[in-house]
Formats: structure tokens, sequence, C-alpha cells
């Protein structure tokens, strides 16, 4: 397909659908709160953090988008291809990873509901859990999906825009810090966490999957990969920038934010008594998609287990979601594992990118397709950054058991 191609109306949903299944998945609860927390804490020195989160993101994902449906196979199938049993066992930290990070946003769901209609954590919690799994018991499934991230992708920019352009932050000095920040040195932690909780586990192969499964595959079909990598990159961009100068607008003035929920002050201070329940409905619309895209894409690693998951993809996908509901309810939203998840995460992008910029050089994977130099810099790079992730992680890991 040429550039110049129009798109059917299918290609168009598909290309929106990849695009808004990564970047939804990348802006989920945790992302919302501690953006507000190191935006508050770093002032416009963050934007710094959100630029190299940014690199990451476009080292990650150009590679894995091009590489991925240039072969036609997912993740854990190149990996295999590259060391024997390596996808095997990214497929099964990506699940469980998933499994664990889903209860996280299950949470987020019940919190956005109690914030707009006063309903309990988890009757709330329990409503999503059941919207989500409206959406994969239909045979379209997919379709559907695309749609609802679509819109709801929509909606928290177009908020979080709003209430950028009403608290009218300090672009200037923003620009300025985001070359030039304010001891540097203090910024490694916050960007390792912005970019483990956007470009970790699952989340960078949520797109990828998704036009693999509508057979948008091989060379032929690069130019719209790539327009639809490019496009994601962006759509996720300007949600963590638009998200970063709204609170900064904010905190600026001096304003000393909620320490309960940071996020849900931020956005009463700029829209006064209706603010906290503006924040419930960009909270519900981050998690549920987040559920959806968490639920999807661990599911597509299931597949190459065996024949059977394939086939009943989406009742897969529903045991999943009603797993992480169940859980939540029952449990509570258990801080270890989550943690756990995060070291899982934190581990399994650079040895899955390593893997794929591997691949990218192999002409038994990959044929006579031509993986650009600079494409594969940005991914060297982006290794680097999250390999210092995951060690981090395991860090926190350690120190946790410690207690």
């Amino acid at each position: 397909m040429e550039n110049n191609t129009k798109l059917t109306a299918g290609q168009r949903r598909l290309l929106f659908g990849a695009i808004f299944l990564m970047a939804t998945s990348a802006i989920g609860p945790a992302f919302l709160t501690q953006t507000t927390v190191f935006t508050e804490k770093f002032l416009a020195s963050f934007a710094f953090a959100i630029l190299v989160s940014i690199i990451i993101d476009i080292g990650a994902q150009l590679n894995i988008w091009r590489v991925l449906t240039v072969t036609g196979k997912r993740g854990q199938d190149v990996a295999n291809e590259v060391v024997k049993g390596l996808g095997t066992v990214i497929s099964i930290l990506i699940v469980l990873g998933g499994l664990a990070f889903n209860i996280g946003n299950v949470a987020g769901a019940g919190l956005g509901f109690n914030a707009l209609f006063g309903l309990d954590v988890k009757i709330g919690a329990v409503i999503t859990g059941l919207l989500a799994i409206l959406i994969f018991s239909s045979k379209s499934g997919a379709k559907v999906m695309d749609v609802i991230t679509q819109i709801l992708g929509a909606l928290m920019l177009v908020i979080v825009g709003i209430v950028m352009i009403k608290v009218n932050p300090p672009y200037a000095e923003a620009a300025y810090r985001m070359v030039a920040p304010e001891n540097p040195a203090a910024l490694v932690m916050p960007i390792i966490t912005i970019v483990g909780g956007t470009v970790g586990g699952y989340i960078t192969f949520a797109g990828a999957h998704r036009l693999i499964e509508d057979g948008m595959v091989g060379q032929k079909n690069l130019p719209f990969v790539t327009r639809a990598a490019n496009l994601g990159i962006l759509t996720t961009g300007f949600m963590r920038l638009f998200l970063f100068l709204a609170v900064l607008g904010v905190v600026a003035t001096g304003v000393k934010l909620n320490a309960d929920n940071p996020p849900a002050s931020a956005f009463q201070y700029a829209l006064g008594d209706i603010g906290p329940k503006i924040f419930g409905l960009v909270l519900l619309a981050a998690a549920l998609t987040s559920v959806i895209g968490a639920a999807y894409t661990s599911a597509s690693f299931l597949k190459g287990f065996h024949p059977v998951f394939s086939k009943y993809n989406n009742i897969v996908i529903i045991c999943f979601i009603v797993f992480s509901t169940i859980v939540f309810v029952f449990i509570g939203k258990p801080v270890k594992l989550l943690i756990l998840a995060g070291a899982f995460n934190g581990l399994i992008l650079p040895v899955t990118l390593t893997a794929i910029l591997i691949a990218s050089r192999k002409k038994s994977i990959v044929g006579d397709y031509k993986h650009p130099t600079w494409m594969l810099v940005f991914g060297i790079i982006a290794v680097l950054v999250t390999l210092g992730a995951g060690v981090l992680s395991i860090q926190s890991l350690l120190d946790l058991w410690n207690q």
C-alpha cells in the first residue's frame, strides 16, 4: 500500500484503533498520578523527563511495530527465533505482569466511578469488568475495542487539553527546561518510572499485535504501519505533555496539591467544584481503556502456547478481566504484586527489544527487508535506558521483600 492510497473505512478504523490501543494502554491510572506528583516536585524541569520518555517511545515502538509486521509474527514468536525458548519466557512474564497491572487498572476505574457517581469503589470495579466483558462478548470484539479506545482516548486528550489552556502554564519556561533542566541527575528515577509505566511489558506490543491480527503485514504495508506507529507516539506524547502542562499551570502558582489524590486536587483548582468529577471521568477513561489494552495484548501472548488460545481468544480475554476484577474485589489492591509486575515490566522491554533489534538484522527472519540504521540507534538507546529501569526495578523488589 503506497502513502498516497486512500484508506478504506475498515483501514481507517484499524489505523486509529491501533493508535489509540497503544496510546491508551500507555496512559493508565498510575501514569496520571505519577506525572502529577513528579510535576509538583520538579516543576518545569520535569519537561525533560517527558522528552526522554518520548524518545524512548520512538526507539521502542518504531522498531517493534515495523519488524513484527514485516515478519507477520508476534513478539514472542520473533524472540523464539532469535533465542529458542526466549519468547516463551517473555510470554509468561508479560501475562503475569499484565494480570497484576490489570488489578490496578480495575481499581483505578472503580475510583473513577466513585468520583463521578459516589459509588463504592468495588462496585465501580465490577461495573468496569462487566463493561469490558461486554466488549469482548461480541464476535466483533476487536472492532468494538477499536471504537471504544478511540472515543475514550480522544475524550481524555480534549479534557486535559482544555484544562491546560485554562490554567495557562509557563510555556516558555517549560520549553527551556525541556532541554536544560535543573539538577538533571535528580530526574533519573522519575524518567525510569515514567518509561517503565508507559513503555514496559505488554504496552509496547499492543498496537503491533492489533495490526498483525488484521493481516496488516509484509513490506507492502510498511507505510501504513509506520504511519500508525508515528501517530501513536504523537498521541501518547501529546497526552503526556498536556497533563504535565495542566498540572504545571496549577503548581507554578504555589498551590499545594492534596497528597491523598494529587491529580483530583489539581483538577479542582483548575475547574472549581466540578474539577474532581471531571478528573473522575478522565480516570475512568484511562482505566477502562487500560483494562481493555492489558487484557487484549496479554491474551495475544498466549496464542503461541496452543491453538486453543487463538480459537477462543475472546473467552481468554474475558477470563483475564474476570480474574483481575475478582482479585481486586476480594483481596484488594496488592502492593507487592504490583511492584512485582513493575519489576517484570522493567526487565521485559530491554530483553524483548534487544531480540527485535537482532531480528532486524537476520535475513532468516526479515528476508530482504532493510531496517533503517537510525531506528536501530534509537532502539539501542531505548534498550540502555530500560535496562537501567530493570535493574532499579529489581532493587525496589528486593527492598520490598526485606521490609
